[in-house]
């Protein structure tokens, strides 16, 4: 009788970038495959059975009434579940439609828009059914991934970082993009995990990991506009792989009604 672990991972909308960083552990994913029975995983193989599940690793957002369904028969089944990346954990870049009209978007992108069945807003895993670990990241860090299955195969709480990417700069030794050139980077609000790769070419931080424990978007957006950004774009660049994320939507959406505000002033 087979006593392993069974391991299951599922796609929802997504890219399946995040699945392939599991796949991309290489050596370390031998391992893993050796002392876990893995039971779905249709980016590896085609060996499909139901649950129960030990382990759920989860990528995508909801995004369709059939995906709010699958969702909670998958939590029903499994004893952890585990969301992946940030379209599981935040709703992913298409959630910028949730900001916009939903029809006037399946008009632009689809020849026959009437065939096409979809939520008005992409919404992470966390707003339909329990979550009991959150990965971020666009992608993830796989070694972050290692540690999460590692942690859960072993019944403790997984260790991952959660400072934000000015400490990993720091460490680096990397000139500071805002300071020296007044760079809108959102790496003092980021969740670290991607090692501060883009700023160590001299590039700002995108947020691709998602927000930092206790934020404080809003001093890091007056600074943004004291250093000549509008508030426009202040707003665009929150509004971007985490843009639903909550920390970045209240301040994104904070930012976007000050500027309706002063619109109806001066219409006055």
């Amino acid at each position: 009788m087979n006593t392993k672990p069974r391991l299951a991972v599922f796609k929802f909308a997504s890219c399946d970038g995040c699945q392939l960083s599991l796949l991309s552990l290489e050596d370390e994913l031998l391992a893993i495959a050796d002392k876990v029975d893995v039971v779905h995983f249709l980016e590896a193989t085609s060996r499909v059975e139901e649950g129960p599940y030990d382990v759920s690793l989860i990528e995508g957002s909801i995004t369709t009434a059939a995906d709010q369904e699958r969702i909670r028969h998958i939590r029903a089944n499994s004893k952890f579940l585990v969301t992946i990346g940030a379209c599981a954990t935040s709703g992913g870049i298409q959630a910028l439609k949730n900001w916009s009209n939903k029809d006037e978007f399946l008009s632009i992108v689809y020849a026959k828009p009437e065939y096409i069945e979809t939520l008005a807003t992409s919404t992470a895993i966390s707003d339909h059914v329990r979550v009991d670990f959150e990965l971020r990241g666009c992608p993830i860090n796989k070694y972050q991934l290692l540690e999460v299955l590692q942690a859960f195969l072993a019944g403790r709480m997984p260790r991952t970082p959660n400072h934000c990417v000015c400490l990993d700069c720091k460490r680096k030794g990397n000139v500071c993009v805002m300071v020296v050139s007044a760079t809108a980077c959102l790496g003092p609000v980021t969740q670290s995990g991607c090692g501060a790769l883009c700023p160590s070419y001299d590039r700002p931080c995108y947020g691709c990991f998602g927000p930092s424990t206790q934020p404080n978007l809003i001093s890091l957006s007056n600074q943004f506009q004291r250093d000549g950004m509008s508030p426009e774009r202040v707003i665009q660049s929150l509004r971007s792989f985490n843009g639903y994320a909550t920390e970045f939507r209240a301040e994104s959406d904070r930012i976007e009604s000050q500027i309706d505000a002063s619109e109806v002033t001066v219409d006055e």
